[in-house]
């Protein structure tokens, strides 16, 4: 009953005006972010920081810049699905299926679907993290670098062929991905590397250029080159927005299964969001009864990725609460925020600060009604972008990306970038190469190398103590063996047999 009693508490927190206005004020700023590629959550909840500092109670900018976190990840997947133009790392799964199925007509039940399916995930984290906050923050502390280096390490073995196709089309854009992540200073000693002098490379390759270009980019290319036809655009009526019951049905184990991964990896450091919505995607497809189909626009592959990157933004909150210990650089400002009102988070919040901690928590229920209300009736109007001429969509998504690319650091090399590897992503996508590789490459490769240094500094340089040092090490990586070698052969063995059989 006392955490019941909280919840209540939360609510009139949360309720007052002032509150009601700042969630909806952050989720409509994240759902905006979200749209926009390059704008980011960061940058969202940058601009609205100072404004806390004038508020008299801490609660209401938390609350705002956690509606901002969230929020962007309703907002992300609009572009990714219609225009396969992915603003981050956690929209690039949208745009393999999603945007498969707009081209097919059916953008408005794909749009219907996410907007449920995050609102579901959210809800459904949202209660988990009111009854479970104190125990999920102890599950996070459990992971140190080495059991992080496992936990990225054999993410990227087990993901590398998340979007279809051969190992070999996926290793060379993972391989090209992990080698972008090492420009710029290096995350131990500060040295600048691959940076030919540059200063503005020194700060790295940021992931905003890579993905819009590789995807976004690239897509253009194949489209007025005419490589790829235009998919059908036909005039959006009402009940051309409604999924089907079909679609409905196979999609409610995704949003259940999306929810329990991205809530556990939501806990964790590093890009829990990115990181939840490939995972989804691997285990959708490993689950499916036709995995040949993913890519090619299967509703599992939107309904379960798009569930779990907003369950992670959800669960991310907690460890900042809990802990006090932020896991992504939009969690950090609402830190800053939280002691500059001279508020210290950590285990005693919840008895020092109950208006913050339940407040925010109750929060979290309301901006996800929020978001469905603002989302179901903008999805007619998100829908018609695609009613646009050709030339008019052409010169529009290029304007979206070139802004969005140079809004992240305000530099042209930034633009460069992006033509730069929209031309790679269209040679590489010219001979079968998959680029969603090349995204995980770039978002991951830095958190592995920092975990692997971490993790070699604390086993004083010896391999064997940090990868069999720990019981949470050595059964991620029995789980990746597992996942990487003994799952493909037993998937061989079965198709062998069952090929004995129909020759017998």
């Amino acid at each position: 009953m006392e955490t019941l009693d909280g919840l209540m508490h939360g609510l009139t927190v949360a309720m007052l005006p002032i509150n009601l206005g700042a969630a909806f004020l952050g989720v409509l700023l994240g759902m905006l972010t979200g749209v926009l590629p390059g704008l980011g959550t960061v940058a969202g909840a940058a601009l609205v920081l100072p404004l806390t500092f004038t508020l008299d109670n801490p609660e209401t900018g938390i609350i705002m810049i956690a509606g901002i976190y969230y929020g962007a990840m309703y907002g992300g997947s609009i572009t990714s699905i219609l225009l396969k133009v992915p603003g981050e790392a956690a929209s690039v799964v949208a745009a393999m299926d999603g945007y498969e199925l707009a081209r097919k007509g059916r953008a408005g039940p794909v749009l219907g679907i996410t907007t449920v399916g995050s609102f579901v995930a959210g809800m459904i984290t949202a209660v988990v993290v009111t009854f479970f906050s104190p125990l999920l923050a102890s599950v996070g502390l459990m992971f140190g670098p080495a059991e992080l280096f496992a936990l990225v390490a054999g993410s990227l073995l087990v993901l590398s062929t998340v979007s279809g196709g051969g190992l070999n089309s996926n290793l060379l854009p993972l391989g090209l991905g992990m080698a972008v992540a090492t420009v710029g200073q290096e995350p131990v000693t500060a040295l600048s590397r691959f940076t030919f002098g540059s200063g503005d490379l020194s700060q790295g390759i940021g992931l905003v250029p890579v993905a819009v270009g590789a995807f976004g980019l690239a897509e253009l290319l194949f489209l007025v080159s005419g490589a790829r036809p235009r998919g059908d655009r036909t005039r959006v009526r009402v009940r051309d927005l409604i999924p089907s019951r079909e679609e409905f049905r196979r999609s409610v184990a995704p949003w259940l299964r999306g929810t329990g991964i991205g809530a556990f990896l939501g806990l964790l450091p590093g890009p829990s969001a990115a990181m939840s919505a490939f995972a989804s995607y691997k285990v959708e497809k490993s689950v499916s009864k036709h995995p040949e189909r993913f890519g090619t626009g299967e509703i599992e592959g939107v309904s379960g990725p798009e569930a779990a990157n907003n369950a992670a933004s959800t669960s991310s909150i907690v460890p900042i609460l809990t802990l006090g210990i932020p896991f992504s650089s939009t969690l950090a400002l609402a830190l800053s925020a939280m002691l500059i009102h001279g508020v210290q988070p950590g285990p005693t919040l919840i008895q020092d600060n109950p208006d913050i901690f339940w407040g925010v928590i109750a929060s979290i229920f309301l901006g996800n009604l929020m978001l469905v209300v603002l989302n179901i009736p903008m999805i007619g109007v998100w829908v018609r972008l695609l009613s646009m001429p050709q030339h008019l969509l052409v010169t529009g998504i290029v304007a979206i990306s070139v802004v969005g690319a140079y809004s992240v650091n305000n530099s042209m090399l930034d633009v460069y970038l992006l033509v730069i590897f929209g031309l790679i992503g269209y040679v590489l996508r010219l001979y079968d190469f998959q680029m969603a590789t090349l995204i995980l490459g770039v978002a991951l490769g830095p958190f592995l190398e920092t975990y692997l240094r971490q993790g070699l500094a604390l086993s004083r340089g010896s391999v064997t103590d940090m990868v069999f040092g720990s019981s949470i090490s050595i059964a991620v990586w029995a789980l990746v063996v597992l996942a990487v070698v003994v799952a493909p052969l037993a998937r061989f063995a079965v198709l062998r047999r069952g090929r004995t059989i129909e020759r017998v």
